[in-house]
């Protein structure tokens, strides 16, 4: 399998870069908050989560642990389509879009608070 070519991409109030790749139909937008604290991994998932328009977008997070403040306040309106400890200790979390209820999702509330 030949090696995922990442493009930076701008996504607008994002803190951190933003890279793009395609896999078959599914383009993903990837970003690292592994090294940030709170409030960057929330800001920038929710920066992402609002390029998920439709079922060939999704968002690949890595953090530096699992983000459950992100999934409390989303879980109902993404799918958690992919979860994986990476080697060195991280977790990637991929999400993708949830017919009828991303479009409900409240995406300018950052807040931690989950």
């Amino acid at each position: 399998m030949s090696e995922i070519k990442k493009t930076p991409v701008e996504v607008p109030g994002a803190t951190v870069p933003f890279y793009t790749y395609t896999i078959g139909e599914t383009q993903y937008f990837e970003f690292d908050t592994s090294m940030k604290g709170p409030p960057e991994p929330m800001v920038n998932a929710m920066s992402g989560l609002k390029m998920v328009t439709d079922a060939h977008k999704r968002v690949a997070m890595i953090n530096h642990k699992k983000p459950m403040g992100l999934l409390d306040k989303i879980g109902e309106n993404f799918d958690l389509l992919e979860e994986e400890t990476l080697p060195d200790g991280k977790v990637k979390l991929v999400f993708g879009y949830k017919p009828g209820a991303s479009e409900e999702a409240d995406l300018d509330d950052s807040d931690c608070n989950g």
